[in-house]
């Protein structure tokens, strides 16, 4: 544990001080997030002059993990930015590959960006081949990836709209000001301008001392942190659960934020409740969470740059995918849940919702976390939807703690939907995913369940307020 305090620590961030992490740390590679505010400022008035000349009124996003948590949450609960901007555009953002949810996604007249760091995420190629079958029109989308990955050539090939590219120093879950978000803000109608210099405007001292908090609770055992939500930005909890499981999830230790409108009382949780009057608000909370969460890994001794066990879901998946014989997933039955939860749980650990169920089911799964949560405090309950939750929280799954109880939530698909130029359609994929996921946790030596449901409303009857 570092002894410096946060003052310390913020100089050493600030002049970009790799020894702030371990030797082995990407950090060199991974700091461009620092000055992506000032970056962006060079480039918000042409964004917003190319935004302003968009005639599309409906935007639909393709992307996973940091490509896709930052516009949910800059789309608000009414998806068009709610307070913070003038609701010119809607924006919906589609981050799941379950043939369900993608059928009811109406790209009629929608100007379609697809989102991709290295241009070669499963999940967003998966999306991008439907959405082209789909709109059949290259002019009616826009990529943004990083410079020089393979998106860029083919994206040109195709004649899209317009190709922005990124800088490669950027990790995805830093990189809300830099194209990835600002893109998408000023499609919605933001001021690019005045939100990048609000993010320079944030307290850093605020941010690092918050950053050193969270560092030192987290190695005297205190290492849940509900992060409340607001009712103007309903989401911002998604895009920080993100940050910080996949920033600190690893090497045996990390932080486990807990989104909640629920937060119980506890010996060893924090409480993060952030103000959003205003857009300027929204923006410091961004960029001070980011520095926040960089120190809180130099207290804790990981790189919070790294994701080292994001990789190992995807290389199972690609094994369920392949012709090998597999075994199958047993599944627990609902009456016995109950029981196997009584079992399960733990003094200090946390239960980890796996949902591999449509995003219609949003309010039902935000419910079911809840109900949960009051039934077995203080046990920490967290909720997510499968895949995306593999590109966010899966790293803490498999790297943090091992205190996670994990019930994946499957339901059986009567939807079926092809993509194009794949050996296989949207719901094999979907089952791969959750196969191999399970079988990672299930390697690491972590507890995990699965129940098979047709919709959460059988759960929810179980336990019932």
């Amino acid at each position: 544990m570092s002894t410096a305090t946060p003052g310390e620590l913020l100089a050493r961030l600030q002049r970009r001080d790799r020894t702030l992490w371990p030797p082995d740390s990407v950090a060199p590679t991974r700091l461009g997030w620092l000055e992506a505010p000032i970056w962006m400022l060079d480039r918000a008035d042409a964004l917003t002059a190319w935004a302003d000349e968009i005639p599309e009124r409906r935007v639909i996003l393709l992307g996973m993990g940091g490509s896709s948590l930052g516009p949910l949450v800059l789309a608000g609960a009414d998806g068009r930015g709610g307070k913070f901007t003038d609701g010119r555009r809607s924006l919906q953002v589609v981050d799941t590959t379950h043939p369900k949810t993608l059928r009811e996604v109406d790209c009629t007249d929608a100007l379609i960006v697809i989102s991709s760091k290295s241009g070669t995420t499963l999940e967003t190629d998966a999306l991008f081949a439907w959405a082209l079958d789909v709109v059949d029109d290259p002019h009616r989308f826009v990529v943004i990836t990083d410079i020089g990955s393979p998106l860029v050539d083919r994206a040109r090939a195709l004649g899209v709209r317009r190709v922005f590219e990124n800088p490669t120093d950027i990790g995805g879950r830093y990189s809300l000001f830099s194209y990835f978000g600002m893109v998408p803000a000023a499609l919605l109608g933001y001021d690019v301008a005045a939100f990048s210099t609000a993010g320079l405007s944030t307290d850093l001292d605020a941010a690092a001392a918050l950053g050193a908090e969270i560092g030192q609770a987290v190695v005297s055992g205190h290492d849940k942190l509900f992060i409340t939500s607001h009712p103007d930005v309903p989401r911002f909890g998604l895009w920080a659960e993100q940050l910080i499981a996949e920033s600190t999830g690893k090497n045996g230790t990390g932080c486990i934020p807990v989104p909640t409108n629920l937060a119980m009382s506890s010996a060893d949780q924090l409480v993060l409740s952030l103000p959003f009057d205003d857009v300027a608000d929204l923006a410091a909370a961004f960029y001070a969470l980011e520095v926040a969460i960089a120190i809180c890994g130099s207290v804790i001794g990981v790189d919070p740059f790294n994701e080292p066990n994001v990789a190992e879901a995807k290389e199972r998946t690609l094994e369920r995918l392949s012709d090998a014989p597999h075994d199958a997933i047993p599944i627990l039955p609902v009456e016995d849940l109950n029981n196997w939860l009584e079992r399960a749980l733990f003094p200090g650990a946390y239960l980890a919702l796996q949902a591999y169920i449509p995003f219609a089911e949003e309010a039902n799964l935000e419910e079911l976390r809840d109900r949960l949560a009051a039934a077995l405090q203080p046990v920490a309950v967290t909720a997510g939807f499968g895949p995306r939750y593999l590109h966010s929280t899966g790293q803490l799954h498999k790297g943090g703690p091992r205190t996670v109880v994990a019930l994946q939530i499957v339901s059986p698909s009567d939807t079926n939907l092809a993509i194009p130029s794949r050996p296989f359609d949207f719901a094999t994929l979907l089952q791969a995913q959750a196969d191999g996921d399970f079988d990672a946790l299930q390697a690491r030596g972590q507890t995990v369940a699965r129940v098979e449901v047709g919709s959460l409303t059988t759960l929810l009857r179980r336990f019932d307020a």
